[in-house]
């Protein structure tokens, strides 16, 4: 066992993950009585998520020039995090122009993320030990609600977010003020997440970094378990 007595959780990619672009996109389509060919819903899926439009999902695979200062910004401020993923999603056609803001808030929901499946024994587990514990995430909105719905919300001493504050992960002063939140020196704290760069930057200020893989939630069953080794 380590000397960790908190341990930092990144939000998305580590304890959910969003739902994928196709199911999305359904969702909207349905609660807005939208109807569309089942070959153009998979077509129009499948550009919205190579546009990068899906928060938490994959990163565009060509980011329009004119988009590039919002989106190295995006998770500093509500706005800018709205305003980048709706002109993202606004590259792919779609048969009513009120889907994409209707796109944006449905990422938002509870029903658009899901648990890893060890998210709620680890973090159960943990504050079991009388481990200190928080999340501290690059997000464009309040996450908390989401956590509440899945039930996570009552194992954390404190969620940290970057819109709340201005500042992004990897800048120290975001992990700075989070193992503040915890009442712990930085090296009593492990940092846990699915972005080596930006996760991982916990680290210039003394934290532990144990990387997850940001993979779909059936294909991770057990990918924060090893976080009970190292914490005790």
């Amino acid at each position: 066992m380590t000397t960790f007595q908190g341990v930092l959780f990144d939000f998305s990619g580590t304890l959910l993950r969003i739902e994928s672009a196709e199911s999305w996109l359904r969702a909207v389509l349905t609660a807005s009585g939208t109807e569309m060919a089942e070959s153009e819903i998979v077509r129009r899926a499948g550009e919205l998520a190579r546009a990068g439009a899906l928060p938490g999902g994959p990163e565009p695979v060509a980011l329009p020039a004119e988009l590039a200062g919002l989106w190295r910004l995006r998770d500093s401020r509500p706005d800018r995090h709205r305003e980048l993923y709706t002109a993202l999603a606004r590259q792919v056609p779609l048969p009513r122009p009120e889907l994409y803001e209707a796109l944006y808030d449905r990422h938002r929901t509870a029903d658009a993320w899901a648990p890893y499946p060890d998210a709620e024994e680890v973090l159960a587990a943990l504050h079991g030990r009388g481990i200190r514990l928080g999340v501290v995430s690059n997000i464009g909105w309040d996450l908390r609600p989401v956590l509440r719905a899945h039930g996570l919300d009552r194992y954390l001493d404190s969620c940290v977010l970057s819109c709340e504050h201005g500042v992004q992960k990897p800048d120290p002063r975001l992990f700075r003020l989070a193992c503040r939140e915890l009442g712990l020196a930085p090296a009593a704290v492990l940092m846990v997440g699915d972005d080596r760069t930006a996760d991982g930057g916990a680290t210039a200020l003394g934290c532990g970094y144990l990387p997850v893989d940001h993979l779909p939630v059936d294909r991770r069953p057990d990918g924060l378990r090893p976080v009970l080794d190292l914490v005790g």
